[in-house]
């Protein structure tokens, strides 16, 4: 936790290089931004931490970031830490809260009052999709058998996800069902506070399959403990180009979930900028490329009015679908 107030510098780093004669020189100038503290609205091992430890690393290794900091704040279907925010608004203008499409499903399911609204939206700045797994010894290897016990009784399939019920792992879960001729409003969904627990909860047995980000997916799979059945994108990924695609097994279902960064509210025009600016040169850094790479992420760049005119119009396609499921009346 952070107690004391936290405030944002610039250092300016300045060579000067001179001919040996002396007779002539030149200056260039390089801001690094001094601090970003990350506020996760969830426990380790979640979408939300990776994105920004992951950020955090690209920006700290590139040097456009003298000191990164992080803090996981758990609780309320990620309520805790946007309320935290807004009430510490004045304490925390070095901070940026990762979020990402439950901030719109759970402000229509009224799960917490604020909206995107009582922030200050900085940039949308990765798409990362949806996948399922099982552990590594399941009797399952595809997510045609899954989909198979699905049909002769819903009950029988238990699918754990890091979010509550009626947030995005139970959407996602209850859209790729409804595309396999299944009756969505039937998923067995499981409801954990972060993606560690409902991993645990699928090695542990308690649930035969995991409704994850792929980019969790893989650091589970690499590490041995889980294998991808499917993921959700238009096509296969090249950080993982074994695992088929929802489409591609027949199921018209795709997803994409955005992720992005918000700053309390109240911050500067000035310190909007800045934090477009250095999020925007992350890109260009190998740092990031290597990051984005590992992590099977897409670029989505969205900054400032563009990100608040996406975000609107998710609350009307996502408002829709959750309508068409049953999680909205």
């Amino acid at each position: 936790m952070f107690n004391k107030p936290q405030f944002r510098k610039r250092s300016t780093l300045i060579a000067a290089v001179l001919t040996t004669c002396l007779t002539a020189g030149a200056s260039f100038s390089a801001s690094a931004m001094d601090n970003v503290h990350f506020l996760i609205p969830g426990g380790a091992g979640g979408g939300w931490d990776g994105t920004a430890r992951g950020t955090g690393e690209a920006l700290s290794k590139s040097g456009l970031v003298d000191t990164v900091s992080y803090e996981n704040m758990s609780g309320g279907g990620g309520g805790k830490a946007i309320a935290h925010l807004i009430e510490t608004a004045a304490q925390k203008k070095d901070t940026l809260m990762v979020n990402s499409t439950p901030i719109v499903i759970r402000s229509l399911s009224k799960v917490f009052p604020q909206s995107f609204r009582d922030l200050t939206p900085i940039a949308a700045t990765i798409g990362d999709f949806g996948a399922f797994v099982v552990k590594k010894d399941s009797p399952y290897t595809s997510f045609e058998q899954v989909v198979a016990d699905y049909r002769e009784n819903p009950r029988k399939v238990k699918i754990s996800g890091g979010s509550a019920r009626g947030s995005m792992d139970h959407l996602v879960a209850a859209m790729a069902f409804k595309a396999a001729g299944g009756n969505p409003r039937q998923v067995r969904y499981v409801a954990y506070d972060a993606g560690g627990e409902a991993m645990a909860g699928l090695l542990s047995g308690e649930t035969e399959l995991l409704s994850t980000g792929f980019s969790e997916a893989l650091a589970l799979a690499e590490a041995g403990e889980v294998r991808i059945l499917v993921m959700t994108g238009n096509n296969r990924s090249d950080a993982a180009p074994e695992v088929p695609t929802l489409k591609e097994l027949g199921y018209d279902a795709t997803f994409v979930n955005w992720r992005g960064f918000f700053a309390a509210p109240g911050v500067s025009d000035a310190d909007k900028a800045e934090y477009v600016e250095v999020l925007k040169k992350m890109y260009a850094t190998d740092e990031w490329e290597s990051v984005r790479s590992r992590n099977g992420w897409t670029e989505i760049f969205k900054p400032d009015a563009e990100f608040v005119s996406f975000l609107e119009q998710q609350e009307t396609e996502v408002g829709a679908l959750m309508r068409e499921l049953g999680f909205l009346k």
